[in-house]
């Protein structure tokens, strides 16, 4: 066990223990939980995290604790997580099943051995993930992870992985068995609108298991006990007053207040820092050297490292750090550590070093670090040191090896910090103290690749454009031609097709084609990339392409020559949806996996999984993306572009076939294991969402549209909020939507995104909905100006239909949304008519179950209307057995008005039929104690749709609360589970 010891007794906080007990308890029996604890510096936090770790380590829980440590902008990654398995490491119950997970247990040797493939960071995330379940098999488990706005991202990273896929995340089945919580603490006011915790606290909340506790200001009755508990001599009310006054409901400013008042100038400071340096002030000379010489270290320091920075005798020293540990400025800590009590001592202690003091404290660790090697420290701390000790050459050296050992780790965003940290050193090195065989621009062409890995593609952008500019005149033509071959590709996956046509032009021109030289077919495959984003067809583009794959096979660039195929087949009439096509880029695959290339065996990979779409064969598409996604895996690069794309198409796919409930799994998982961009893949989650009656997934939306521009985020907004919108009956709205969405996603050739024809569809269903209702109020001025809007936006559908961005009619998804245009235009011009819902629901029997069973319903609709009430009927019958099965409330709710509103008899069922299948799930659930929330969870649906749920399932059993409608269920054999009284 692993948490700090405190000598005052917790005051207050018993609502806030008593619900972290609920969850450890809920833990023990097998339910895996996790808190998020937010606070204010010194609200309370460690210390209640320690009275609940005491709590649970009696119940017989084992307690790990991990801290993030505030390097600056130097990152550490892993480093709680290290703490933990050090801890487990020194655990005679668990250090044999650590040891059975060399890729976890690698961490402890500074990351090398850490993963077998160092790249594959989410083997790493998986291995912990199973070490931790199998050791909850041994004992009930608590992490406690503290600090966590100062985490580096690949712990941020980790921690969202466990918590969403791993082990919070529920079997098969939905019974939970993994007997652990995840306790994580960090400080509310240090999270400003840009930092980094916030979007990853955002997704957490979201998920099922993860509740957030807010520790507010303790009330002044719980300060004034807490300040009286801390003097053996009561002080005089005067001065408890005070404290509790300036302490506003802060335990640890009332505890240091309260330490304080033995500060012989008597009188308490009129600012936190003030005290803190009063206590300090307060040691002997030789007591606040060693405290200093600790802040310099960090939030904790070992008592080898600290002895020699100090250079005091060994007895010396330990009557120096019991002075210091009874004032408790220290506290020790397991593995002979000493730590601040609190981050803000440390903080006021550094900030009071003198400039040159400081400098000279962080060489001293600096060249400790050194001495010692790997072992006893990491590169990115020797690079702090060495930095803040103004030792730039060896600052670069340490930075360059903290980069190398964040790519081994798969730690993408740490590496690129500390490229970017060693760019920023460059210049201020002599050419003599910077490493052999780099220079500035390809380390700069360096750092742009780890913001890609990273997902950070307009950064990768701007670092593009920064090597760029820093090309002399007397350059390297090679390297002048590859700074902007990679700037055309970098803006390519930004949308930026003007801008890379023009650098992939640049560096075509740069490198003659003879003598033959593979960066010559590198900047040729390129241009030729880029050249097949456009609609129109480029001779020049084909016969450059010939002869680069020429050049390829010459030179054995087989890689080259497999992204030149791909790109190729753009151009050729046998394109991905042909036979041929397809052919060809399965031997492009091929030629990428021989030469190891796995971003251009992704390409490969993505353009065979988007041909089987386009041509209507969803269920032939997942192998491939499934192939994709493994590759992606296996080489580090699941941020992506094309992972990023694929992660989105399969997703889609299973919306598309109603595989609804695994598509929503699959969004949560997806959107808790990634960061930076993409946040587009939770697209297909979103539609679930709405669809069942969510409207908070247009929020959601939303706010993809924030920060750069991204194609993709502002389709998923467009096609969320323009049917939102029209459920919701507002067509004003939707066709606004629409045209934005549109605009935002047309060329600057003017070329209409294949995209229009859905997002006018679903725009069009709003505008037939007002057409009709004012038809039917008698207001035909009104229809008119709607039937009119209905003529201009299916002239659009038509036109993207008819030439999609490739130049080609679109396939059978495009027909079929075209086909739904059509017969909303007709529904808002003249009326519903049958011929045209009957063609469009023929249309969609392609594999999307969802928008066929729409079009089913517009349908009974039509037949309703032309008096035809025995196929509606039949009609209705199969869009409620749909409906049920995707737990589709509001297609749900459309159709049960419309069987209101015709009368239309329902075929008689068993008595289980008064419920709809997902209102029978709820049932099932009510009758066990469930609550709104728990049933949302476990049916992944919003707390707010198993409200209206459980209302529905009152009102059709005649019941006054949930109790009686468990009862009245039980009684007709709704359900046979003995009930439980709810909530």
């Amino acid at each position: 066990m692993s948490h700090t010891q405190f000598t005052s007794q917790l005051i207050g906080r018993e609502d806030e223990l008593d619900r972290l007990a609920a969850v450890l308890e809920r833990a023990r029996a097998g339910e895996a939980r996790a808190v998020l604890i937010a606070g204010d510096a010194g609200v309370g936090k460690t210390r209640a995290l320690d009275e609940v770790a005491g709590r649970a380590a009696a119940a017989g829980m084992a307690v790990f604790t991990g801290h993030c440590v505030d390097l600056g902008d130097v990152g550490l990654p892993y480093l709680p997580f290290t703490e933990i398995l050090g801890a487990l490491a020194a655990d005679e119950r668990f250090a044999s099943v650590l040891s059975g997970h060399p890729v976890a247990e690698g961490l402890l040797g500074g990351g090398t051995e850490a993963v077998g493939d160092v790249n594959r960071r989410l083997r790493l995330f998986e291995d912990v993930a199973a070490l931790l379940a199998e050791l909850t098999d041994i004992a009930p488990l608590l992490l406690v992870i503290e600090d966590l706005h100062w985490a580096d991202q690949s712990s941020r990273d980790l921690l969202r992985f466990l918590l969403s896929r791993g082990v919070l995340k529920r079997p098969a089945g939905g019974s939970p068995d993994h007997r652990l919580a995840v306790f994580a603490s960090y400080r509310a006011d240090d999270l400003h609108r840009r930092h980094p915790l916030r979007p990853l606290l955002a997704e957490l909340v979201r998920l099922p298991a993860v509740e957030r506790l807010e520790l507010q200001p303790l009330p002044d009755a719980d300060v004034a006990r807490l300040v009286r508990s801390l003097r053996d001599r009561p002080l005089p009310d005067a001065t408890i007053h005070r404290i509790v006054e300036r302490a506003e409901g802060n335990a640890f400013y009332a505890e240091e207040l309260v330490a304080a008042t033995d500060a012989p100038a008597g009188g308490v400071p009129s600012g936190l820092a003030d005290v803190l340096l009063i206590r300090v002030e307060q040691l002997s000379d030789t007591a606040q050297q060693v405290l200093r010489t600790a802040a310099v270290a960090g939030r904790r320091v070992s008592h080898d490292l600290l002895r020699d920075a100090v250079g005091l005798p060994e007895q010396e020293l330990e009557a120096v750090l019991r002075e210091v540990v009874e004032r408790q400025l220290l506290v020790p800590g397991e593995g002979d550590t000493y730590s601040f009590r609190h981050a803000l001592a440390r903080e006021a202690v550094y900030a009071d070093l003198l400039p040159g003091e400081r400098a000279r404290l962080h060489g001293v660790f600096a060249r400790l670090l050194a001495e010692r090697g790997r072992q006893s420290g990491s590169a990115a701390e020797r690079a702090h040191h060495f930095r803040e000790n103004h030792d730039l050459p060896e600052a670069l050296a340490a930075s360059l090896e903290a980069a190398d050992h964040a790519q081994r780790v798969g730690a993408p965003a740490e590496e690129l910090r500390h490229i970017e940290a060693a760019l920023d050193l460059w210049s201020a090195v002599n050419a003599s103290g910077r490493p052999a065989g780099t220079d500035s621009v390809t380390l700069t062409l360096r750092a742009s690749a780890a913001a890609a890995h990273a997902g950070e593609l307009h950064r990768a952008v701007s670092l593009t454009r920064s090597a760029l500019a820093g090309l002399g005149q007397d350059a390297d033509l090679e390297l002048a031609a590859r700074v902007r071959y990679t700037l055309a590709g970098n803006l390519l996956n930004v949308d930026n097709l003007p801008a890379a046509i023009a650098h992939s032009s640049e560096a075509l021109s740069l490198i003659p084609a003879e003598p033959p030289s593979a960066t010559w077919v590198w900047a040729a495959a390129t241009y030729m990339m880029v050249a097949a984003r456009q609609s129109d067809e480029d001779e020049n583009a084909r016969r450059v392409g010939r002869q680069a794959l020429r050049v390829a096979a010459e030179l054995a660039v087989d890689d080259a020559r497999a992204d030149l195929l791909i790109s190729m087949m753009v151009h050729a009439d046998s394109n991905r949806r042909t036979p041929e096509g397809r052919e060809q880029l399965r031997e492009a695959r091929g030629l990428a996996l021989r030469a190891g290339n796995a971003h251009v065996e992704m390409r490969a990979l993505f353009n065979l999984a988007m041909g089987s779409v386009e041509v209507g064969e969803l269920e032939e598409c997942l192998p491939w993306v499934a192939e994709g996604l493994d590759r992606a895996r296996r080489s580090g690069l699941l941020s992506s572009p094309y992972a990023l794309e694929m992660r989105y198409l399969r997703l889609l796919v299973q919306y598309t076939l109603g595989h609804w409930d695994e598509c929503a799994r699959g969004a949560a998982e997806d959107a808790g294991t990634y960061s930076g961009t993409g946040g587009f893949t939770a697209g297909p989650g979103l539609y679930v969402a709405l669809a069942r009656g969510d409207f908070s997934a247009v929020e959601r939306a939303r706010a993809l549209l924030e920060g750069h521009f991204d194609w993709k985020n502002a389709l998923v907004a467009g096609i969320v909020g323009i049917d939102a919108a029209a459920w919701r009956g507002d067509p004003d709205e939707a066709v606004r939507a629409m045209r934005h969405t549109v605009g935002s996603l047309t060329d600057d050739t003017g070329t209409l995104p294949d995209a229009t024809v859905r997002l006018v569809a679903l725009a069009l269903s709003a505008v037939a909905d007002s057409a009709a209702e004012l038809r039917m109020r008698g207001d035909e001025e009104g229809a008119k100006r709607r039937a009119d809007t209905a003529t201009e936006l299916v002239e659009q559908a038509r036109v993207s239909a008819a030439r999609g961005e490739d130049g080609m009619a679109q396939g059978p998804e495009g027909q079929a949304w075209l086909s739904r245009a059509e017969a909303e235009w007709t529904r808002a011009v003249s009326g519903p008519d049958t011929a045209a819902w009957e063609k469009a629901m023929t249309a969609f029997a392609y594999g999307d179950a969802y928008e066929r069973a729409r079009c089913r319903l517009r349908l009974a609709e039509a037949l309703l209307a032309a008096d035809r009430r025995e196929e509606a009927a039949v009609e209705v019958d199969a869009v409620r057995q749909e409906a049920d099965r995707f737990g589709a409330t509001l297609l749900r709710e459309r159709l049960d008005a419309l069987v209101r509103r015709g009368r239309l008899a329902v075929p008689a069922r068993d008595r289980a039929a008064v419920l709809t299948a997902r209102e029978q799930d709820v049932l099932r659930l009510l009758a066990v104690g469930r609550s709104n929330r728990q049933i949302g969870e476990e049916l992944f649906i919003s707390p707010k749709t198993a409200s209206v749920h459980v209302s529905n399932i009152l009102a059709k059993l005649g019941a006054a609360s949930r109790t009686e409608a468990v009862g009245v269920a039980y009684r007709q054999g709704l359900i046979t589970t003995e009930p439980t009284p709810s909530d």
